[in-house]
């Protein structure tokens, strides 16, 4: 379980928060993605979960081990791969002779099927690979490693449609009931057909987080030219030829959740979401 307490972090003492008293929780089994606005803090989050960043009040806790610690059990069942990063000029075997001991659960037979679901060979040099082969190389190997807690910032930014298509599939067939996978990320048509829960946040807090099965036992989400539908939606966008609508659930038939629709409510009304969609309780505040 991840578990985020309260936390406060800014990039300076006389800087206004990017983080400010903020909690959320994340189940252990669940494929979560975190949406936000540019400046929201998404990225400083990861940073502080994997004890890269310090909060300056608050606590976060994963499976017992508090991150800004660093100890070499957390550190073993963890992985990030963040929107930059950057692979040497070796090839996959010279890179996986360095990289692979530290993680005890690594598998190779996981990163060689991996590698397969991207189209890839083990064979490949890292430094003749584009930057989007790089991104399928280093997310097989981040799955391969097969960490309980594992954090993507904007995947899928430098891959091509194809490899979008693959990156989706590469996700299913990594996860397990065990793993916990948190997707930051501004490409929500990506994401929305693997996710299975959804926090969206702020600098002042998390807005809606919620399971998808939860959203879509109380929202609808449809696509309609019926003006009448469109002016009493909760929320319109414009769409070619129409609108796209979200309505209260008839209780009948579900839809397939608009992501985009869904942060749009969000964020116009929050109201509505924290009433249909009661934010937890009870994360109390842990100094360090």
């Amino acid at each position: 379980m991840l578990t985020v307490s309260n936390i406060t972090y800014s990039y300076g003492r006389n800087k206004r928060p990017v983080l400010e008293n903020y909690s959320l929780q994340v189940k252990p089994g669940t494929i979560c993605g975190l949406l936000g606005r540019n400046g929201a803090g998404k990225s400083t989050l990861l940073y502080l979960i994997t004890g890269l960043l310090r909060p300056q009040a608050g606590a976060i806790d994963y499976n017992g081990f508090k991150p800004i610690q660093r100890k070499v059990a957390f550190l073993n069942d963890v992985f990030i791969v963040p929107e930059e990063f950057y692979l040497p000029n070796v090839t996959l075997g010279e890179y996986l002779k360095v990289n692979a001991p530290f993680y005890p659960k690594f598998s190779m037979d996981d990163l060689e099927r991996h590698l397969a679901t991207f189209e890839l060979s083990p064979e490949v040099h890292l430094g003749q690979l584009s930057m989007g082969q790089k991104k399928r190389v280093f997310i097989s190997f981040a799955l391969a490693c097969n960490t309980s807690l594992l954090i993507l910032d904007e995947p899928t930014n430098g891959l091509d449609i194809p490899g979008k298509r693959l990156f989706r599939k590469a996700i299913l067939n990594g996860m397990t009931d065990e793993k916990t996978i948190i997707v930051s990320t501004h490409q929500v048509y990506d994401v929305e057909k693997i996710i299975d829960h959804v926090i969206i946040t702020d600098t002042d807090g998390v807005i809606l987080d919620a399971s998808m099965l939860d959203i879509t036992s109380k929202l609808s989400f449809n696509f309609t030219t019926d003006r009448d539908r469109i002016a009493n939606a909760l929320i319109s966008l414009d769409a070619p030829g129409g609108a796209n609508i979200i309505e209260p659930s008839d209780g009948i038939a579900e839809t397939d959740v608009n992501l985009e629709s869904l942060f749009e409510l969000s964020r116009q009304r929050p109201d509505l979401i924290n009433s249909m969609f009661p934010k937890r309780s009870g994360l109390k505040g842990i100094d360090y």
